[in-house]
């Protein structure tokens, strides 16, 4: 019976160093460096081991951990989409910071993929990283809750999360897609479309509020044939916007709520032979290089990227020094370009322009 109670106990008995090592192929000592964010260990055995980890479930020592985190250099950086400009300018931002300290950048992309988001924040735990700079998915992992409970120092970017008691950095995106639509209606457009993200995220609900509230000021109906949301991708944004053509009264003007679907929506209106601004103008929020290289050149909302970025990660280096500071918000201005997309050159034209 002795015996048997001992199997029973060592099978529940929590997984060790030796036995990720063992699963890993690798010595104990290389496990604690790699677990410690120690340099020095080549990629393919940092890589075993840390599915090692991930695959035995194993959790470090609270104490050991707590040690780990608090002499840490590396801060995990974690976007949803490494192919969005905009995420790429924020991780830009946040490297101008910490490479003026001795502070490393451990990134990450989950490719809005909440289960690769949680295997990412495992890595980030392993590694043990001093804090966490990150912008969640639709669905957010309970584990950020969990590293935060454990002393982890962490900042949102761009998408909000109002439950949360943690630091975080977002831009006016009501007041952005506020003057878009506003611009539009000012050149008198009346069917103005939107094309928005998933409305589970905070950018999407507040930009679609900004086109909404300059529909109500200009006593304007909200027509939900005229409003679509999709993914922020461009694929998303070309079918979004082939809907709206399709329509039997389409759209004269149309809002892309993101860099992204904007592209989609310029393709598919260039492949319906369309003429921008004549048949379909449009605005996009987020201003991007190659705006001003378009033909014609591209109305856009302008958010600031990279000072998002800059803002996280002075945020999170005061919170790791400071573990009790109050917690802040941080919201940066937007500001409309206007551009030949919608037909004015200037921003005095369309101020001008009665509706």
């Amino acid at each position: 019976m002795r015996d048997a109670d001992n199997s029973a106990n060592a099978r529940s008995a929590a997984p060790t160093v030796k036995e990720v090592a063992q699963r890993a192929g690798v010595s104990t000592a290389t496990v604690s460096r790699v677990l410690s964010g120690s340099a020095g260990v080549r990629e393919p055995l940092r890589s075993r081991v840390l599915e090692a980890v991930r695959s035995l479930a194993y959790r470090p020592n609270r104490a050991a951990r707590d040690l780990r985190v608090r002499s840490s250099r590396a801060v995990g950086v974690l976007i949803p989409d490494i192919e969005n400009p905009f995420f790429t300018s924020v991780v830009c931002g946040i490297e101008d910071v910490l490479r003026k300290t001795d502070y490393s950048l451990l990134l990450a992309n989950y490719n809005e993929d909440p289960d690769q988001e949680v295997r990412r924040l495992e890595v980030f735990r392993a590694e043990g990283v001093c804090g966490l700079i990150f912008a969640a998915s639709r669905a957010p992992s309970p584990l950020y809750v969990e590293l935060g409970k454990a002393g982890l120092a962490m900042v949102a970017v761009s998408r909000l999360l109002s439950r949360w008691r943690i630091d975080q950095v977002t831009v006016a995106n009501r007041d952005g897609a506020y003057a878009a639509t506003s611009h539009l209606i000012r050149l008198r457009h009346q069917r103005i479309a939107i094309i928005n993200g998933p409305l589970v995220l905070t950018t999407a609900r507040d930009r679609q509020s900004g086109y909404e509230d300059a529909l109500r000021e200009a006593a304007l109906p909200a027509d939900e044939n005229l409003i679509v949301h999709c993914d922020f991708r461009q694929a998303a944004g070309y079918s979004a916007m082939l809907q709206l053509l399709d329509l039997a009264c389409p759209p004269t003007a149309v809002f892309a709520g993101s860099n992204l679907l904007t592209l989609g929506a310029l393709q598919a209106i260039h492949e319906r032979h369309l003429d921008i601004p004549g048949q379909m103008a449009i605005v996009g929020f987020d201003e991007m290089p190659w705006a001003i290289s378009l033909r014609p050149p591209l109305t856009t909302v302008a958010q600031p990227a990279f000072e998002v970025g800059r803002t996280a990660a002075e945020l999170l280096l005061a919170r790791v020094r400071e573990p009790a500071l109050p917690r802040r918000q941080v919201v940066l201005e937007t500001r409309l370009i206007v551009r030949s997309s919608c037909g004015f050159e200037s921003s005095k034209e369309m101020s001008a322009r009665p509706l």
